[in-house]
């Protein structure tokens, strides 16, 4: 049986949302880099890949990606039922304490 939040499409706040890795200041920080660090430095800075930097600074980059990656078959190159069934099970239980907190 699905969860509440699954059929009402409750939105999961932004800050609250574990897939979300850096807050719209930090990726503005990053797009506008006044202090001209490298891409490596900007990643160790914020804890995340130089090559989610890469594609912040270059939205391009990104769009172009995603279509190699969708020629390729897309995200079930890389699918493994178990662990994505894991892995949803502790999301869907992360999302229902945080929406019933905020209830």
């Amino acid at each position: 049986m699905p969860y509440h939040f699954e059929t009402h499409k409750t939105p999961m706040p932004r800050e609250k949302d574990k897939r979300v890795k850096l807050t719209d200041a930090q990726r503005v920080e990053i797009l506008h880099n006044v202090e001209g660090l490298s891409q490596y430095k900007l990643a160790a800075k914020y804890g995340v890949s130089r090559r989610l930097i890469g594609f912040i600074q270059k939205p391009d980059a990104l769009a172009a990606n995603l279509e190699r990656r969708a020629a390729r078959g897309g995200w079930k190159q890389y699918y493994n039922k178990d662990e994505h069934n894991k892995t949803r099970t502790t999301y869907r239980h992360h999302t229902a304490d945080v929406l019933t907190k905020s209830l």
